[in-house]
This record gives structure tokens, sequence and C-alpha cells, in this order.
């Protein structure tokens, strides 16, 4: 694997991610930022913010897949969210499982979450950009 997660002692243990992510590997992907659309660019879960997430994390996947990578090669993502609150976390967290489940993985990658005022399209609730780098 070219990435190693870890949790330094000093920080706080996160269960959502990790603090630091070490790359080894040769060829770095950056996966453009990605909404709830499916195959066809229809959004997916109008106005749910967990099936957004979901989608999202499951477009990260399907992204990596075609460069011969997983979520195991995510070195980062950053997570954008309209009108950000941090009641809207478990809603967050339980779109993150989901996608996990589907993926088989368990995407604990540091992450950034950042509250936003808007996206590309009013429907849309949530992006993820992500970094990887592959062996």
């Amino acid at each position: 694997m070219a990435i190693t997660l870890v949790n330094p002692s000093g920080l706080p243990e996160v269960d959502a991610y990790r603090q630091v992510s070490i790359a080894t590997g040769a060829k770095l992907v950056f996966v453009a930022g990605q909404v709830s659309w499916n195959a066809d660019g229809v959004t997916v879960g109008t106005g749910d913010l967990a099936a957004q997430v979901e989608q999202c994390y499951l477009n990260i996947g399907t992204a990596l897949a075609e460069v011969g990578g997983s979520f195991a090669d995510v070195a980062k993502l950053t997570v954008h969210v309209v009108d950000w609150t941090p009641d809207r976390m478990p809603l967050l967290l339980d779109g993150i499982s989901r996608a996990a489940a589907k993926l088989g993985v368990t995407p604990v990658p540091p992450a950034t979450l950042l509250g936003v005022a808007a996206l590309d399209v009013p429907d849309h609730l949530v992006e993820v950009e992500a970094t990887a780098v592959i062996d």
C-alpha cells in the first residue's frame, strides 16, 4: 500500500479520520470534487445529505478504480457541505458508513470539512474531492 494512516500521540483520535497520512507510492492522483450525480448526470438523494455523501464517496471509488486505485490509496479528502452545522454530523457519518459498506473499505484518511454557502447547482448539498497515491 502506498498510504499509511497514523494518529500521532499528542493529537486526538477521531473515529471519522486519521490525523496523518504517509504516502510512498509513485503515482499522484487528484480526483475532482465529486457531487451526488450518478453515471447519467442525475442527482441522487435530492434533499438527503446522507444519500448525497454516499454517492459522492461511491463516485470517488469509481474514479479511483478507473486508474487502478481504491480508497486505500486516498491520502486526503476535502468535504464541502452547504449550510454546515455540527448537528448534521450524524447524517454525514451515515452517508460515509453506507458508502464504506458498499465499497468494502473504511475510508478514514485525513479530511477537512468546510461549510459553504452553495455548490454548482442548488440540489447539491455536498462535494468531496480526493488526493490519492498509487504504487
